[in-house]
């Protein structure tokens, strides 16, 4: 005999299993919100490290261009003071 027919002539066992159902239930949706919890620390954590590294190259650039600009003025500046003073 399954649990249905069982459920069906006992109202006492058709509780004890809807109970028992919800409680399995209530255990997976705890597990699933630790789980999404999880997964949202970790991608918030994962974004900051991007953010970081984004940063971090852009100040490369910055760095490298401010160098270039001011490598084509001193050598500019000295083509001038040679061809032109």
């Amino acid at each position: 005999m399954d649990t249905t027919e069982i459920e069906k002539k006992s109202l006492e066992a058709h509780v004890e299993l809807c109970a028992e159902r919800y409680r399995q239930l209530d255990h997976r949706l705890e597990t699933l919100t630790e789980n999404i919890t999880a997964l949202h620390a970790n991608v918030d954590r994962l974004a900051g490290t991007m953010h970081k590294a984004n940063a971090k190259v852009n100040d490369q650039l910055l760095a490298w261009g401010g160098s270039l600009v001011v490598v084509l003025l001193g050598t500019i500046s000295w083509l001038a003071s040679k061809y032109f003073v």
